[in-house]
């Protein structure tokens, strides 16, 4: 009892309900190896009596973190102040965004009241009292009480002082109740963008293949945006993590997406010579992957572009460059720099810090101080590397706005991040080290997943303000048109799995969801940014309708679209969701063709990962798939008839297209018939994850000039471009 309490208390989950029936008990050895991952001892039985006793005796006047949200009741930790306490809220510096330059916000300072008691009568001896003001009248619904000062959006502090003394501090996050939204009946590509090559191409896509595409994709088809992977900062090494969802650091982008020619400094580098030779063996990359069979080769692409670029770091900057570089370094201040030294120190003794000699370990230690100093040219490059990384997904976002795309660009945010990265050893304490984040067992997974990623501590977040938080989110959105988050339940509670333990052995820990949410919708409302969260799986109850509360867009798939709760047939299109981005397929799912073909049964087939006999996973996909293309055929989305794979295709997003959800999105390898998954989880060397060019459906690789020329992507797109009105002849009247 004493340990589930102490769990309960710091968040960590003692059972969970894999589905409504069913509970299960986490063992308490994970229990306590989570607790410890959080600086709670629970070894012992005396352990858990002194730690439980030191919690429920600790009183907070304030939480780490308070949440107000704009037009809503206060919160319980504001609403509940013993009356008379003044309440000073200290506004943000004036230079972050929302504030205009100049002097600083004076603190707003107010009183807390509330309903006095019957009122008071003098005792024998006494001078009569004075007069009591009127009780003041309950807030209405959804109002704040009338001493409170709304502050403007943003992260502030707040300082309380009680009438009986007690003080505390505390971060104060004011948030708008949503984040924007989207045009409705929007559509638009979702790729990887590393598989979509153009003749023009290093080997694999970057960001000059992004831009040229949002640029085609709002001009000729009409299309309000552009999905991609997370271009987050990836771990240096032989081989390199090929996984996007894998990064070294989600703060910062990764250089390899550079497209290196569009760099101004680039036409000034005087040892042509190798530039010229770099280009060719940068050729001779693309033509392998696009002609003869060959993988994308990621080290191979970053080592060209490395000796490229220090030839173009050589290059002075004009002095227009050089001041726009020296307000990227301020703005960017701490974060940058550590993540310019950890690259640094990376290529001297290796990716994995933790084997770094004892006194580079720690970021602030002397030793790591004198080797920020003896790096500094390095340092300087790879900081120089995040700023043109940073410029050009600034110009593809321009580039997808000046098209006339109405969302644009929409980025990608992981889970989590690499435990020997840049930011696990920027940021040592806000991780929980010796855990990782994964998923429990269910139905499609008897055994779990453990995705490999330490996960953040909730109570550092809480104890720092969200500050790693609020700086990875305004870094993302800084150039976005939207932001997707991979996992999003994660803003609730995540799966830790201790070192060394199957995920099975796991236990979820909890978030504070209301500050999590806080921080996403006060800066996507900064950035002008809509939130596109994925939402597939195992959701917890709430979760959904707490993120469309706030404007947060959940993910549909056609095939996971259901009527669960009735008779389990195929949901209609007009009982989708409406806040939702509608597809048919993501980069861990089957293309849409080789879904209509049974070819991804055939794929885990031959990979030995099916669990039952190849002919009941046939039949049973077999079945799925009539189901609904018998839908489609009922609503007159596919006048072609059976056997027409192509006209499959386009059926299903004409039904897409009739659902109400507010953003569409066309898995740009379905455009051309590509059969092969981008990844296929539960492999690993098994199959090439995260190494495919796009292909067409006799798998030959495709040119993103080649996409964009297809009839069969024209004809698809016609179905998704939206009907115009029909006008009237004159004399006739409209119904």
């Amino acid at each position: 009892m004493g340990l589930s309490r102490l769990a309960a208390l710091h968040g960590v989950a003692t059972s969970y309900s894999p589905s409504p029936d069913v509970t299960v008990s986490v063992p308490d050895d994970t229990v306590i190896a989570v607790l410890a991952a959080l600086g709670v001892d629970a070894g012992t039985p005396a352990d858990v009596r002194k730690c439980l006793a030191a919690a429920e005796s600790r009183s907070r006047l304030l939480p780490p973190t308070v949440v107000v949200w704009a037009g809503e009741p206060l919160p319980p930790a504001l609403a509940g102040l013993p009356p008379g306490s003044t309440v000073t809220v200290e506004p943000e510096p004036s230079d972050l965004p929302g504030h205009p330059a100049g002097r600083p916000p004076a603190p707003l300072s107010m009183r807390a009241r509330a309903a006095p008691p019957a009122a008071p009568v003098a005792s024998p001896g006494e001078a009569a009292p004075e007069a009591v003001p009127a009780p003041e009248a309950p807030p209405a619904p959804g109002e704040a009480p009338a001493w409170w000062i709304p502050p403007p959006h943003g992260v502030h502090r707040v300082h309380v002082r009680t009438p009986d003394n007690r003080r505390a501090t505390a971060t104060l996050v004011a948030a708008p109740l949503r984040v924007p939204q989207p045009p409705e009946g929007t559509h638009g590509f979702l790729v990887q963008l590393y598989s979509l090559l153009s003749a023009r191409s290093w080997g694999m896509g970057d960001l000059g293949d992004l831009a040229d595409l949002a640029v085609w994709a709002g001009r000729s088809v009409g299309s309000g945006f552009v999905q991609v992977n997370p271009l987050h900062a990836a771990v240096p090494g032989k081989p390199t993590d090929p996984s996007p969802y894998r990064p070294s650091s989600r703060r910062f982008p990764d250089p390899v997406h550079l497209h290196v020619e569009s760099i101004p400094e680039y036409g000034h580098v005087r040892d042509r010579a190798t530039l010229d030779d770099l280009r060719q063996d940068a050729a001779a990359l693309s033509e392998a992957v696009l002609n003869k069979g060959a993988l994308i080769d990621r080290d191979a692409v970053w080592e060209l572009k490395r000796q490229a670029l220090e030839l173009v770091a050589q290059v002075p900057l004009t002095p227009g460059r050089r001041a726009d570089y020296c307000d990227f370094l301020a703005e960017q201040g701490q974060a940058l720099e550590d993540h310019g030294l950890w690259c640094a120190l990376a290529e001297v003794h290796g990716p994995d810090w933790h084997t770094w000699p004892e006194a580079l370990r720690d970021p602030r230690s002397p030793g790591t101080a004198r080797a920020r100093s003896e790096l500094l040219d390095r340092v300087d490059f790879h900081c120089r590397l995040a700023w043109l990384t940073a410029t050009q997904l600034a110009a593809a976002q321009w580039s997808a706005e000046d098209a006339g795309m109405a969302v644009g660009i929409v980025h990608d945010l992981a889970v989590g991040v690499h435990p020997a990265g840049a930011d696990t050893w920027s940021q040592q304490e806000a991780f929980a080290h010796g855990m990782s984040v994964g998923a429990p067992p269910d139905a499609f997974n008897a055994r779990g997943q453990d995705w490999g990623l330490p996960p953040w501590r909730p109570d550092v977040l809480a104890a720092t303000g969200y500050a790693a938080y609020r700086g990875l989110l305004r870094g993302l959105l800084a150039h976005a048109g939207a932001l997707r988050i991979d996992h999003v339940m994660g803003l609730f509670r995540l799966w830790w799995v201790p070192e060394g333990r199957p995920p099975t052995d796991g236990t979820y820990v909890a978030y504070d969801a209301e500050a999590m949410l806080a921080v996403l919708v006060l800066e996507a409302h900064r950035a002008g940014t809509s939130v596109v969260g994925e939402d597939l799986g195992t959701v917890a109850p709430g979760v959904r309708e707490a993120l469309a509360r706030r404007g947060v867009l959940g993910t549909s798939v056609l095939w996971f679209e259901r009527d669960w709760e009735g008779d389990g047939r195929p949901l209609a299109p007009e009982k989708w969701r409406r806040d939702c981005l509608a597809t048919a397929t993501t980069h861990d799912l089957p293309s849409t063709a080789a879904r209509l073909t049974g070819d991804h049964v055939t794929l885990r087939h031959r990979l030995g990962l099916l669990t039952r006999s190849l002919e009941e996973e046939l039949t049973a996909d077999l079945t799925d798939t009539a189901e609904w293309l018998a839908l489609l055929a009922r609503l007159r989305m596919l006048p072609e008839g059976d056997g027409d794979e192509e006209a499959a295709v386009r059926a299903v997003h004409r039904f897409l297209r009739r659902t109400p959800a507010r953003m569409t999105g066309v898995w740009l390898p379905d455009t051309v018939g590509d059969r092969r998954p981008q990844n296929l989880p539960g492999t690993w060397d098994q199959y090439p994850n995260w190494r495919l060019p796009i292909a067409d459906a006799e798998g030959h690789p495709v040119t993103l000039e080649e996409i964009t020329a297809s009839p069969r992507l024209h004809a698809l797109m016609e179905v998704l471009r939206p009907r115009k009105p029909r006008t009237a002849p004159p004399g006739e009247r409209r119904p």
